[in-house]
């Protein structure tokens, strides 16, 4: 070893050395999902924040966060109508620009949760930099008559507990819920809040509304894992769509309802729990893992300037 290699070692020793761990090792630490403004995840029907060690987004906020990202998970009620679970959302991203003092933010809503978000958007677009809908029915389905024949009131009730488990006192109705879902439901609050909804039965909406870009993604995959017991579920309940012309579904949503503005991707083999790497990451091993797929969007956002 010639003279120059060994001091070039020693002076990195000592570097190491010198240096604490943390700030050492964050001289690698990779800035892929550093966006501009903040990540607000907003849960779908019957969702939550985490309970006990239960969490709906599944490692994904750690996953964004340990390159960069600035990530916030909200609650809303677990059961309520598109409306209220929007000003709900609207309020905790009042208080996330007031903590942070980010111009902007940027907003994922998964399943009702698209519905959360675009009425945020809609309602203070000057304070969003994006919408994204992941698994979102932003033209309804046929899911919601299924589900409201469960009983509003079992599903008030079971609305109420995940709340209290997850530490959140805040109204249910199930009825209303079903109600916001329904294609009739869903048709009068695009009225309200069009930005991003395609035109045509299965195309793409506007990418850019009031300065606010749209995206979004879903998949098409039934029985994606064995092991998964949501799996065989959301495979029960894709048998709602024989006979639909949207009839391509991840158990819970059709495809085409699923997009809004920019379409990333609407057929990953991935079911409505998957997308959100739900029940604890047991998803398709033959496909992109939902990490990956959120860490690929916060790049996305960032090279976007957003």
């Amino acid at each position: 070893m010639n003279r120059k290699m060994t001091l070039m070692l020693v002076s990195i020793f000592a570097l190491v050395v010198a240096t604490p761990s943390h700030a050492f090792w964050s001289l690698f630490k990779s800035s892929y999902t550093k966006t501009k403004y903040p990540i607000v995840l907003a849960h779908g029907l019957a969702g939550f924040d985490n309970i006990g060690p239960l969490d709906y987004w599944y490692q994904i906020p750690n996953e964004l966060r340990k390159d960069g990202a600035t990530v916030f998970v909200t609650q809303v009620s677990s059961f309520n109508s598109s409306e209220v679970r929007g000003e709900q959302l609207l309020r905790q991203v009042e208080e996330i620009l007031a903590v942070t003092g980010a111009e902007k933010v940027n907003l994922i809503g998964h399943s009702h949760g698209s519905h959360s978000v675009r009425y945020v958007a809609g309602v203070i677009p000057h304070r969003i930099a994006s919408v994204t809908s992941v698994g979102g029915p932003n033209k309804g389905g046929p899911m919601s008559a299924d589900l409201g024949s469960v009983g509003s009131s079992l599903q008030n009730g079971a609305g109420w507990l995940i709340g209290f488990a997850a530490g959140e006192k805040l109204p249910q109705d199930a009825a209303a819920a079903m109600q916001s879902l329904s294609k009739e439901g869903t048709a009068a609050f695009n009225v309200k809040f069009p930005a991003g909804v395609p035109t045509s039965d299965c195309g793409e909406g506007a990418y850019k509304v009031n300065g606010v870009r749209y995206y979004s993604w879903s998949g098409t995959g039934t029985l994606t894992n064995l092991l998964d017991p949501g799996s065989y579920v959301l495979a029960a309940s894709s048998l709602a769509f024989i006979g639909e012309s949207d009839s391509q579904n991840d158990g819970l949503v059709g495809r085409c309802s699923s997009r809004l503005g920019k379409v990333i991707r609407d057929n990953y083999y991935l079911d409505h729990l998957d997308q959100v790497n739900h029940i604890f990451g047991l998803v398709s091993i033959f496909e992109a893992n939902p990490k990956s797929l959120f860490r690929q969007h916060a790049n996305r956002l960032k090279n976007a300037g957003l």
